[in-house]
């Protein structure tokens, strides 16, 4: 009897363990999936088609500034908020749609990096060529995703090619705004080269976003986080329970 009682206890000792090993993982597990990569894009207002980037890191629960402030162009006609990861607010006036000419206002989970060539980078990256499109047709199935077009049922009439002669797609991140790729609500939006305003993307120079590729990690899950300066505050308070 003696040796029974014993042997309950030790097999009590040895579930408790690992029951508390257990909820240590399941605590990481639930940790990891907050994210310690961001991408800051504040711009003065609305309308206007320069903004800043500012790249940040999660330490001891605080963001930490990572590198230099530079200058991007957003879209030509500034932001308007977009879906993502966010609440878009109830009083909001200005709201994304295909074709606008607008950035996306809001947090967004950041796709696959891309370019022309390969890449040597830990975050995934994607070599492009002529056969890829993104599908900008509101009226097709593939609105808003990256397909290989040879491999598909085409019936869209609009797209962008990933792959062309200028050098704007030589190396770019996707950003995954408009995740259910809901029609009219905006398409293809990528952080990507250009000196000039775009169509909705963000901009910068070859060099700024070969570092910005560099630098994300896949671990931290990296986010962008844009907006006007008025609404920036708003947002990092929702990033606080996501």
């Amino acid at each position: 009897m003696i040796n029974l009682y014993k042997g309950r206890y030790i097999m009590k000792i040895v579930l408790t363990f690992l029951l508390f090993i257990f909820s240590i993982f399941s605590l990481a597990g639930n940790m990891n999936k907050q994210p310690t990569q961001m991408i800051m894009v504040t711009s003065s207002d609305f309308s206007s088609p320069d903004a800043k980037l500012q790249r940040y890191s999660l330490q001891h629960g605080k963001w930490q500034k990572v590198g230099q402030e530079i200058d991007i162009k957003i879209g030509k006609n500034g932001m308007g908020w977009g879906l993502g990861l966010h609440n878009i607010p109830k009083n909001a006036t200005i709201i994304k749609k295909e074709g606008d000419g607008k950035s996306p206002i809001g947090i967004f989970a950041l796709g696959n990096a891309f370019g022309y060539e390969p890449y040597e980078a830990k975050y995934p990256y994607n070599v492009m060529n002529e056969k890829y499109h993104c599908v900008d047709d509101i009226h097709s199935k593939w609105y808003n995703q990256i397909i290989d077009s040879t491999q598909v049922q085409k019936d869209y009439d609009s797209h962008e090619v990933m792959k062309f002669k200028a050098n704007y797609y030589r190396y770019g991140i996707v950003v995954k705004h408009n995740p259910n790729n809901i029609p009219s609500r905006g398409s293809c939006i990528f952080m990507h080269i250009k000196d000039i305003p775009t169509t909705g993307c963000n901009a910068m120079s070859e060099d700024q976003i070969k570092e910005i590729i560099q630098w994300l990690d896949p671990i931290a899950r990296p986010i962008l986080l844009q907006a006007p300066s008025s609404e920036i505050g708003g947002l990092m308070k929702q990033l606080e329970n996501l």
